[in-house]
């Protein structure tokens, strides 16, 4: 049983004639009377019966004819929103974003996407960059936008922003006034964010390149919020790095200093499984940020 057998007995049976059916679906005869013969066939059921050149629908056909309506209908609302997929007029971007990149950076783009496909709902998990990876490597996330690279996951990765990572303490820190040399950063506490972050993988590994080791720093506090640690070192005698788009408020309010240490730039990614397939709206979303995807073939 098929689509178009199902198409062709509704049209029978609707006009009780098999001329004109053909006539309405631009078929011969012998193939409408041949979709016929195979339903009946295949369930071993008379659905027409035979009145001089009229046909009438059986007990068997009038069951029959309900539910190929109902068949033909869900088909055709399958094929709609199929349609609305593919055109982005309907559906779900689904998007798992570090901390960092979520607050400050995303939603512009995601304002962006929504003018561009007002249909498509958006959706965004936050975690960080650590947990990002491994929901993107098992499948669990299709797209995952993170700081810095995770070089041990066989992951697609694209960079699409650039961010700088800044020292800053209290107005009355003495760093606000006195640069710190390289053996000072193990004498002050520290609030930083929690192990995982992007933003605590990136500050370690530029510790590494001026040669401290971060295991001997004096951590007072970890908290997997930007805001707190910001917030902590307003107040405290403690040290963080963070985002420059994080502090950038706070130095200019006065609340914070930058004190200098030679951090490296780093780099917001896109992540992407190598054999997951993207839906229309995750690849639009690709594009708007600039990337080239090559569009996933037929499988």
């Amino acid at each position: 049983m098929t689509l178009e057998q199902l198409r062709i007995f509704v049209a029978v049976a609707e006009r009780e004639h098999v001329t004109r059916a053909a006539e309405f679906l631009n078929l011969t005869q012998s193939a409408v009377s041949h979709a016929v013969t195979q339903l009946e066939g295949e369930f071993q059921l008379s659905f027409f019966s035979r009145v001089g050149r009229r046909i009438e629908l059986t007990e068997a056909g009038r069951r029959f004819l309900d539910e190929a309506r109902t068949v033909l209908n869900r088909a055709e609302v399958a094929r709609e929103r199929m349609l609305d997929l593919s055109g982005l007029r309907d559906g779900v971007l689904r998007i798992h974003a570090s901390h960092t990149i979520a607050s400050y950076w995303l939603p512009a783009r995601l304002n962006a996407f929504r003018a561009a496909h007002p249909g498509i709902r958006l959706h965004v998990a936050i975690a960080n960059t650590r947990d990002i990876g491994r929901l993107v490597q098992s499948g669990e996330a299709s797209i995952g936008l993170v700081e810095g690279e995770l070089p041990t996951l066989d992951l697609c990765s694209d960079i699409v922003a650039h961010d700088r990572l800044l020292l800053v303490v209290a107005p009355d820190h003495p760093w606000a006034t006195t640069p710190p040399d390289v053996g000072s950063l193990l004498d002050t506490p520290w609030v930083l964010r929690e192990a995982g972050s992007g933003t605590r993988m990136e500050f370690e590994q530029g510790l590494r390149v001026l040669g401290v080791d971060p295991d001997k720093l004096d951590i007072v506090l970890e908290v997997a919020s930007n805001e707190a640690v910001a917030g902590m070192v307003e107040t405290g005698d403690a040290a963080a790095v963070l985002s420059a788009s994080v502090v950038a408020g706070r130095v200019e309010a006065g609340l914070l200093c930058v004190a200098p240490l030679p951090l490296p730039d780093r780099q917001f990614r896109v992540l992407r499984h190598p054999q997951q397939r993207l839906s229309p709206a995750e690849h639009a979303f690709l594009t708007l940020l600039g990337l080239t995807i090559t569009p996933n073939k037929p499988m």
